[in-house]
């Protein structure tokens, strides 16, 4: 018997390597015939970066990312609001990265099969629903042919995203995910870095905003790095919108002229969108809180726990925090009811409190404030709001979103090196 993961996306795959780790057999099932390094681009905080490097991946991230230096937001006008040092630059012991999702994900999948061995990821099997008895979770599988098959464990983790069929399952009046009313365009271009070279870059207010920064190093002959963006444009919850149409290309036409006007001495926005290969466009939604995760030998991780605003570049940290929580309780409790929900007692709230605040727009709130008190035009953002009221808006999102950098830098390891379940699968409690 073993661990059973629906999903092998950031969430899932960081929890295989965790579960190796601290001495336990997992297996992996995948919806996708193949995993390839598919997306755009993804920020992830220090939080997220030190459990990363504390598996051995520092490495590998090196070679497929780029250590952000600093956040800076702008007014509408291109103006500074505000601006701060990020990672190592800011004073943590472990740095923010700027990666593309695929690329990620495909590091993090090439690390299971290494330490686990090629047959710990099965694709092509989508989960569609769960069973349970005494003995433990029964996963339910199909394949696009339409053939079924199920897949016995002890425990059964659904990292299957925001459309988890497990999820589903637990919740059936839920229904579909909410859309707030924003829509975005999300690229990459290949252009010169801005500014520090390794700036987070946040343009507008809550109803029009661009967010851009590179994930990867500039070339040395061109100068040109791979520069990650997304525009957003915010319509009302009733719109008329492809609110459910996931990753369709998305046409130039229908954000452009928003930002046609966009063009600052530090960056040219349009000339950024004009030099994309492809443009996905997404409805940007979440799902409100759960009151529970948990069935039995069954939980949820990752956004089939708490799918939130990509607000904050908080989704995929918040998803490796997870795993590796959900493996220090294993460690603490072995295979048992007490180790999940000891989980899910920590993990839940403070992911619904982040769920929350970024419908309220999170850190990025602070463009709303200034175009609410100037319209974004101003001599000095001091004459509009205080250095210390900046400051303090700032601070009070790390504190929630978990990476405080005091806080952060003091505590000790979530799992230590030589963490196990009671020294592997072969002598863990049985759920």
């Amino acid at each position: 018997m073993t661990l059973l993961v629906a999903g092998a996306g950031i969430a899932g795959l960081t929890f295989a390597l965790t579960c190796h780790q601290i001495g336990l057999r997992v297996k992996l099932f995948e919806q996708v015939d193949e995993i390839r390094p598919l997306g755009v681009g993804i920020n992830l905080q220090p939080h997220a970066i030190r459990e990363l490097t504390e598996l051995g991946l520092e490495g590998e991230l090196e070679a497929i990312g780029i250590r952000t230096r600093e956040v800076a937001y702008f007014s509408k006008h291109g103006r500074p609001i505000w601006s701060e040092a990020r990672g190592l630059e800011a004073g943590y012991d472990w740095p923010q990265w700027s990666v593309h999702r695929g690329k990620l994900q495909l590091m993090l999948m090439q690390a299971v099969r290494a330490r686990l061995g090629p047959g710990a990821i099965e694709t092509g099997w989508k989960a569609t629903g769960y069973s349970q008895d005494a003995e433990g979770p029964t996963l339910h599988l199909e394949n696009r042919k339409g053939q079924t098959r199920t897949e016995r464990g002890h425990v059964l983790v659904a990292a299957d995203g925001i459309h988890s069929a497990i999820r589903a399952q637990m919740n059936p009046e839920e229904g579909s995910p909410i859309w707030g009313g924003a829509v975005l365009w999300r690229a990459t271009s290949r252009a010169k870095p801005f500014l520090t070279g390794a700036t987070m870059a946040m343009v507008g207010h809550e109803w029009q905003k661009f967010v851009t920064y590179p994930i990867s190093e500039a070339d040395p002959g061109s100068g040109l790095a791979d520069i990650n963006w997304v525009a957003e444009i915010k319509k009302a919850p009733d719109a008329a919108w492809n609110r459910e149409d996931w990753n369709r290309p998305g046409d130039v036409a229908d954000f452009l002229p928003a930002f046609k006007n966009w063009k600052f001495d530090w960056l040219d926005i349009p000339a950024l969108i004009g030099t994309a290969e492809q443009i996905y466009e997404y409805p940007m939604v979440d799902r409100n809180p759960l009151d529970s995760w948990t069935d039995g030998a069954v939980t949820l991780m990752g956004d089939a726990a708490h799918p939130m605003y990509p607000i904050g570049s908080n989704g995929a940290s918040q998803a490796i925090l997870d795993a590796r929580i959900l493996g220090r309780n294993l460690v603490r409790s072995g295979l048992s009811p007490a180790a999940l929900i000891a989980y899910e007692d920590e993990r839940r709230p403070a992911t619904s409190k982040i769920v929350v605040a970024n419908r309220g727009n999170g850190p990025d709130q602070i463009m709303q404030v200034v175009e609410d008190k100037c319209q974004g035009m101003f001599d000095a953002i001091t004459d509009i709001m205080s250095a210390e009221d900046l400051a303090d808006h700032a601070a009070r999102y790390k504190a929630l979103a978990g990476f405080d950098l005091q806080t952060l830098n003091a505590r000790p390891p979530l799992i230590s090196q030589n963490d196990r379940v009671g020294g592997g699968i072969g002598n863990a409690a049985h759920v």
